[in-house]
């Protein structure tokens, strides 16, 4: 048992006593009017154990009463609104409609950056001016309850109301909050079907979608129906069992021959029961909480290795790998066992990363990546200067490869960012690392990211993707 958890029982029970003197004060007042008559009373050995008894009993039941209190309190000590194992027993009698998560996606800047008792206040206040909103909109019952960490968690049971344009409007008027800036991100699930934990994590794949890289213009909505959301988890798990990813090739120009030797891989899963195969925002959140992704991962770079034979000997691909994958040993082993099975030339592999935060090993992280490097597969990173993390690498790892992030080049006009990425591509210039700009849609973006001296470009001004087929036929 731990010394707090001792403390915490002497407590209770220091407490415990204290709050039955008055009791037992009581009952011996009781016990000496109403039984003994006479000046001096004469307590027998019944009597002595029947008062032991009564002072036992008083004193544990007290105790008892009190640990039931902490156990099974419903309350959410900082939010002031249902914890989230009351929250679930609440929602089986409440039978919601609607089921919402607000996400707080900045709390952990604001932890680092204000004091436990502002942010206290903080999640306090977002809870009441969350129940007064939904208050003000005629659902005074609405259930508001803590979640893990940054997560408020929402239940409603009027299907006529619309809980989008309420949180919506929460957000709207509640960007500062006692002059704390704070950035939301919300989901919300419709016809709930009584699955209230997988609904809950339905909430959070839905969020992380919306933070997810994605090279596509095409946006996930924030608002779902349980069915849908069970049905793409449904056809997710039967795609990676049984191996179904679709490749598209998005061409990279190298400015230096003017000739396509690269291209990048987007992937997506096959479903022959939807219109559309799943976008990796959608089935990315979900491979992650099922614990899929390092199955997913080697999918993908066998699938890889076992293109290489088919195409020409000059021509390399690029994709995005994640970094847990990376740093798992089995994974390693099973990557580089098959790499020497094939054959091939690993060189033509140039593996994506993408990291918002430095590692907290980064030692220990960049061994991982020397080790891929020996094998002789090249190391990139996606989204360059879009966080810290990708230049705090840059310090430690010499790269092969960084790839821009878009707001470089969709604001390549801004004068700033024109100078930024100069100064960039000079750098990667004098650390002999290649550079890549992503989206370049127009001759006038292309010729001015020639001019700063960029190795390669891509986008749909260099050429549509093309399909796997498609590759084969045109390089075999």
């Amino acid at each position: 048992m731990l010394q707090s958890q001792k403390e915490e029982r002497e407590r209770r029970f220091t407490l415990a006593l204290r709050a039955g003197i008055p009791v037992l004060v009581l009952v011996f007042l009781v016990f000496f009017t109403t039984i003994y008559k006479g000046d001096s009373p004469n307590i027998n050995l019944k009597d002595g154990l029947l008062l032991t008894g009564i002072t036992f009993v008083t004193i544990y039941f007290i105790y008892f009463l009190m640990n039931l209190s902490v156990q099974e309190t419903l309350l959410d000590q900082t939010t002031q609104g249902y914890n989230k194992k009351s929250f679930i027993k609440k929602l089986q009698q409440y039978e919601p409609t609607s089921m919402a998560c607000l996400n707080i996606e900045n709390l952990h800047l604001l932890n680092e950056n204000y004091s436990s008792d502002q942010i206290d206040n903080l999640l306090y206040t977002i809870t009441s001016k969350l129940h007064q909103l939904f208050k003000q909109n005629g659902l005074d019952h609405t259930l508001i309850a803590r979640g893990r960490g940054s997560e408020v968690l929402i239940a409603v049971n009027k299907k006529e109301h619309d809980i989008k344009s309420i949180l919506e409007t929460m957000i709207r008027e509640n960007h500062s909050i006692n002059n704390i800036e704070v950035d939301y991100a919300f989901a919300v699930v419709t016809n709930i079907n009584g699955d209230f934990q997988k609904v809950i994590l339905q909430l959070r794949d839905i969020i992380a979608s919306q933070s997810v890289p994605d090279d596509t213009e095409q946006h996930m909505t924030n608002i779902k129906e349980t069915k849908e959301l069970s049905d793409i988890e449904k056809y997710v798990i039967s795609a990676i069992k049984n191996k179904d990813l679709r490749l598209s090739f998005r061409p990279l120009l190298n400015t230096h021959t003017d000739l396509v030797d690269t291209y990048e891989i987007a992937i997506k899963l096959k479903c022959y029961t939807q219109k559309e195969d799943i976008l990796p925002r959608i089935f990315l959140p979900i491979v992650n909480r099922l614990g899929l992704g390092r199955e997913y991962d080697f999918t993908l770079i066998k699938h890889v290795i076992d293109l290489l034979p088919l195409v020409n000997d000059n021509i390399s691909f690029t994709f995005n790998l994640s970094p847990f994958s990376l740093r798992d040993s089995t994974f390693q082993t099973k990557v580089f066992d098959y790499l020497k099975q094939k054959e091939v030339d690993p060189s033509r592999l140039i593996i994506q990363l993408y990291e918002r935060k430095t590692h907290h090993d980064l030692s220990g992280y960049l061994k991982t990546l020397k080790k891929f490097r020996a094998q002789g597969l090249r190391i990139c990173i996606d989204n360059f200067g879009s966080s810290n993390a990708s230049m705090n690498y840059m310090k430690h790892f010499k790269f092969d490869i960084i790839q821009f992030d878009r707001e470089y080049v969709t604001h390549l006009e801004d004068k700033t960012t024109h100078a930024m990425l100069h100064s960039l591509i000079n750098m990667a210039k004098d650390l002999d690392v290649q550079t890549v700009a992503k989206w370049v849609d127009n001759d006038r973006q292309k010729e001015t990211l020639k001019k700063l001296g960029i190795d390669y470009l891509q986008g749909f001004g260099i050429g549509k993707p093309l399909e796997e087929e498609t590759l084969i036929n045109q390089y075999n």
